[in-house]
């Protein structure tokens, strides 16, 4: 576990679709990174919900989903939920490896991120129905932007860890995913370290 700070458990509501606590949901979702062409330093992309949805509206996440029947691994999940929700097409995404697989406390979601090298200045296509925009943040910024910020969920309201950017607010399991990121990214371990190439 993290040294993030999260929400306790909120009694579901009734008609609430979450799963019974022995069945956790498995999902996966894409990091996506790529170099800046001017620096050569990396930076992450993000998505922002939009704000009418009926499940983490307006919150900050990064491409993904629960796992289809179809799906022949959580690999393929994290790429078809990427290439769905924000046109990035399986054929430009390297992957480079998986991150500790993150629960969601509430909704009872197993989420198993993999890291995926990508080309600068990709075209995104958004869905129209799920994302409201793209963020393409440098990781510079989003290591200096941890703090504390109270967040409001639920008609509960509790202080958090988070990366505040501007006005962005990056908090949950979509935080925990960024450090371990980061993480791997300064492992003192050489064999433990991400080395970031470029995509093809």
């Amino acid at each position: 576990m993290s040294a993030f700070t999260w929400p306790p458990d909120s009694p579901s509501p009734a008609g609430s679709d979450r799963p019974p606590a022995s069945e956790p949901v498995l999902a996966a979702v894409l990091v996506p990174l790529f170099l800046a062409s001017e620096s050569r330093e990396p930076s992450v992309v993000l998505t922002k919900r939009r704000a009418d949805l009926r499940r983490h509206a307006g919150e900050i996440s990064f491409p993904g989903g629960r796992m289809d029947a179809e799906d022949p691994d959580l690999s393929a999940t994290a790429l078809r939920e990427a290439e769905e929700e924000i046109g990035l097409e399986r054929s430009q995404v390297d992957l480079l490896g998986e991150l500790p697989p993150t629960s969601t406390f509430v909704t009872n979601y197993v989420i198993h991120p993999f890291i995926g090298m990508i080309p600068a200045g990709v075209a995104w296509r958004l869905s129209a129905r799920e994302v409201d925009t793209v963020l393409e943040l440098p990781l510079e910024t989003v290591q200096a932007a941890r703090t504390k910020t109270t967040i409001e969920r639920r008609g509960m309201t509790f202080e958090t860890d988070a990366y505040v950017i501007e006005d962005q607010v990056i908090w949950g399991a979509t935080a925990r995913i960024i450090e371990h990121l980061l993480q791997r990214l300064s492992d003192p371990n050489p064999n433990a370290r991400l080395t970031l190439t470029p995509a093809p």
